[in-house]
């Protein structure tokens, strides 16, 4: 016998349920999982973005809420997966959103649990609801200013909080974790082989969206209200691709003209290598390299909507460059894997992805391939290391090792070759706290 009314079960909530134990439970990412789940369901607008903050609330709150349930249970990761997750939402609905009324919190759990739980679960959920509306003061999360007190008050690990708090002081980890739990402004490149800003601009205002200038970048636009990004007819018909505005900065870095050979070391999506083909007006030959098959169809992809035709993608090992390219490339990128620190808010599941070893396994890796890809670089040509993170052993450590190593090597004034905001800083790094765009670092080298 059916244990539950179909006509009482809150659509928006369950797909949230199931979207979050993909993620939890079959480690789909974040982002991933919701993309599919809208694609595949017909939604209103407003439940479009009610599933969404849901899904990445729930998310970034992580072990957060699971410390605030666990005043309430004795063990969490003893219940049953779809149940964790529902409590996981409740909690959410009741302690963070200010919209949802605590009763609709509490009852469409309930009714989800008698449907996607074993027998008794509707009665678990509604007594540990039922508890935390009693008794909201148990799951108040702690004061002070200590690493873990933080960690949990801004929903992240707390070995991420140590870690900024001895490189940034209390005050400025703070900012940043705060941050973090932000949205993170919605930046696109201008494709500038078949239009320009203001043109660009003026068709996203028909569209519906919001559009300002990026105050980063001079073929960089901000986009507000836009809506789903697959009904914007500019980015249908390829006048315009998604990237952060820091991103967008590498290109201006490196420096590459018309008719240049330039290689991109670590170059999927294609973000970075289809920017460095617009400045060269499309004209010249861009290698382009990814360990994998489907990362080089992404590339090739995002060529052929832009319009662009000189990038060769190809599978291979960015530690092999220097041997297969020895001295042949005006310019060279390596745009490093690293831990990805500056994108969080970007990436809702991310900071319970990333590790502690992280520190350890990545700066190898990097050098490795910078090491690799500086043999590929002619004499007077340029070498641009680049990362979206902001710890400083994946970044100024390794262009510091690299430089002893490389005499003949020179760490050019980085800042000067930003395109609006130029410095006096001989390696640049973004801080999204302070500066808006994701966190990134940018060392731009000659060879002599």
């Amino acid at each position: 016998m059916q244990r539950y009314r179909e006509d009482k079960i809150d659509r928006v909530r369950e797909l949230a349920m199931q979207v979050l134990q993909k993620i939890h439970v079959e480690s789909v990412y974040a982002n991933v999982a919701l993309a599919q789940t809208l694609r595949d369901t017909v939604l209103a607008e407003r439940d479009r973005r009610f599933l969404t903050e849901l899904v990445y609330g729930v998310t970034k709150a992580g072990e957060s809420l699971d410390y605030m349930i666990g005043q309430y249970v004795a063990d969490i990761r003893k219940v049953q997966p779809a149940i964790r997750e529902l409590l996981r939402l409740g909690f959410y609905q009741i302690f963070v959103m200010d919209r949802v009324p605590p009763s609709a919190a509490c009852n469409t759990a309930v009714e989800l649990a008698k449907k996607h739980g074993r027998r008794g679960a509707d009665s678990f959920v509604n007594g540990v609801l039922r508890a935390a509306l009693r008794a909201p003061e148990r799951a108040v999360l702690p004061t002070g200013r200590d690493a873990r007190a933080l960690a949990l008050r801004s929903w992240h690990p707390a070995w991420m909080v140590e870690r900024w708090m001895r490189a940034y002081g209390y005050e400025r980890t703070e900012a940043l974790c705060l941050c973090n739990n932000t949205s993170a402004p919605l930046s696109v490149r201008v494709n500038t082989l078949r239009t320009n800003r203001s043109a660009l601009m003026e068709q996203f205002a028909v569209a519906g969206a919001e559009a300002r200038a990026s105050r980063w970048v001079p073929d960089g636009i901000v986009l507000h209200a836009h809506g789903a990004l697959d009904d914007l007819p500019p980015l249908r018909a390829g006048l315009a691709q998604v990237q952060d505005e820091s991103s967008m900065l590498v290109a201006h870095v490196l420096g590459a003209e018309p008719g240049m050979t330039v290689i991109d070391a670590c170059a999927a999506p294609g973000g970075k290598t289809t920017h460095i083909a617009q400045r060269m007006e499309n004209r010249g030959c861009i290698l382009a390299f990814d360990i994998y098959e489907e990362k080089i169809r992404r590339i090739e992809q995002n060529a052929r909507r832009l319009g662009i035709s000189i990038i060769e993608a190809e599978m291979r090992d960015a530690r092999e460059i220097g041997a297969a390219y020895e001295a042949m490339a005006d310019r060279v990128l390596v745009d490093a894997p690293c831990s990805g620190l500056g994108v969080l808010r970007r990436k809702p599941d991310a900071r319970w992805k990333k590790s502690v070893s992280d520190r350890k396994t990545l700066p190898p890796i990097q050098r490795a391939i910078l090491w690799s890809a500086a043999r590929a670089v002619k004499s007077g040509g340029v070498l641009v290391y680049s990362t979206c993170t902001m710890e400083e052993c994946e970044n100024a450590a390794v262009v510091q090792d690299f430089l002893r190593a490389h005499p003949h090597f020179t760490l050019e004034q980085t800042g000067a070759f930003l395109p609006e905001q130029k410095t006096a800083e001989p390696m640049v790094q973004i801080m999204p706290e302070t500066d808006e765009p994701d966190g990134f670092f940018i060392a731009r080298m000659r060879r002599t």
